[in-house]
């Protein structure tokens, strides 16, 4: 099924971010080009999509199939850029939540490894090139994600070199107007080579089973912090592996909710589960027919349980509906990863307890930074705001407001 031009999203191209990076050298660098992308997106007459793709050399390895990711860095950099998103929202009154409706932008941040120093061949053809992570390179992603409703590049040298390399990359997949290509104004450049920066963690190993838990109801930028950060620490095995690696992931059922805050605007389950692999499914489905004729994304259902597969079934993805705090981490032995995030590091320890007093082996516990906007924003309304656009309790909130 083809998609209609409106509905497609809009690319925003960031180049490298400062290194060392802390938020408030993230915010001087990308603010100016993040609210210039969404003023132009907001639009009173309906929901928009926007995919945010940031240059970094995110992997370390010198093959293709040993790749690994610096993940401590990756997940800082996502929350950083999922934090300035919001906070921009926030000031311009513009909803994050996917399904937001009219005046929102469902925002995804994709982080693709490439640096500087990297060259293309004149002659060379963009390609699907997969390595052994969910990260793809700058010819990858030009060659997998298209078509474009507008595209968004940076007025700097840095954001013109990316630009300029990515058209060249992208040349063929689609007929582009000078209209759709759009700049926009870039932050100060403070960037270095990974090489100078003093220190930076070991990349991390990849594993073969990560899990996550959560509700997922209005899934905002917290929710695609986690997910994205947890799909970063999969091993990902070659295409058509007979032991593809696996994503589970545990939504809380319905039953758990109703005593909730404003529970009467819970999302159902399947929503929730369905959203969480539509979302995903833009940081691992890949192919060189893009979007524009991909057929729906078929999604199994097993027992009230969803399952997906990705890149000719190497990852496969699992919603699992769960009725207490452990889920799946004590009903499946056979597990290596936990994501927790700030708010739920006890419940790792919880379950690494429960799991050895089954005699099962502890599993590797990784915690997300928080969305905190307090690096870079003083304005109490601001806060305020920016904290509705990271719960779920205040996005039902504002729904019950709205219809009353």
């Amino acid at each position: 099924m083809a998609r209609n031009l409106d509905e497609r999203p809009s690319l925003l191209l960031l180049p490298f971010p400062p290194a060392p990076s802390s938020r408030t050298l993230l915010s001087a660098a990308y603010w100016p080009s993040l609210t210039a992308t969404l003023t132009k997106l907001r639009n009173p007459q309906g929901a928009e999509k926007l995919i945010i793709a940031v240059a970094c050399p995110v992997l370390h390895g010198q093959y293709l199939r040993s790749k690994s990711v610096l993940w401590s860095d990756a997940q800082a950099l996502l929350a950083g850029i999922y934090t300035l998103v919001s906070v921009v929202c926030a000031e311009l009154k513009i909803g994050v939540e996917v399904d937001g409706g009219p005046g929102s932008v469902d925002t995804t941040v994709i982080l693709l490894d490439h640096d500087r120093n990297r060259r293309f061949l004149a002659e060379s053809q963009p390609a699907i090139k997969t390595n052994s992570t969910v990260v793809v390179d700058l010819a990858t992603f030009a060659s997998a994600y298209h078509p474009w409703k507008s595209i968004f590049h940076v007025r700097s040298e840095p954001g013109l070199e990316l630009f300029n390399t990515y058209l060249r990359l992208a040349e063929g997949r689609q007929t582009l107007l000078q209209s759709q290509l759009i700049p926009v104004e870039g932050g100060l450049a403070m960037n270095a080579t990974r090489e100078s920066s003093p220190t930076h963690p070991p990349p991390t190993p990849g594993y073969s089973v990560v899990c996550l838990g959560g509700t997922f109801d209005y899934l905002h930028p917290g929710h695609k912090l986690l997910l994205t950060a947890a799909a970063l620490l999969l091993q990902v095995p070659d295409a058509g592996s007979p032991q593809p690696c696996q994503f589970i992931i545990g939504i809380t059922g319905d039953e758990l909710l109703k005593n909730k805050k404003f529970a009467e605007y819970v999302q159902p389950w399947d929503v929730r589960a369905r959203n969480v692999i539509l979302f995903l499914s833009l940081l691992l489905r890949i192919s060189e027919r893009g979007w524009k004729d991909n057929p729906l994304l078929e999604v199994e259902e097993e027992d009230g349980d969803f399952r997906a597969s990705f890149r000719e079934s190497a990852i496969t993805v699992q919603c699992m509906r769960i009725q207490d705090a452990f889920g799946p981490t004590v009903t499946v032995e056979n597990m290596d990863a936990l994501v927790v995030s700030g708010e739920t590091r006890s419940g790792g320890r919880a379950v690494n307890d429960r799991r050895a007093e089954k005699g099962w082996r502890c599993l590797e516990v990784f915690e997300v930074d928080v969305l905190d906007a307090g690096e870079i924003t003083d304005g109490a309304s601001t806060a305020e705001n920016f904290a509705s656009k990271i719960s779920s309790t205040a996005i039902r909130q504002q729904r019950a407001q709205n219809i009353k």
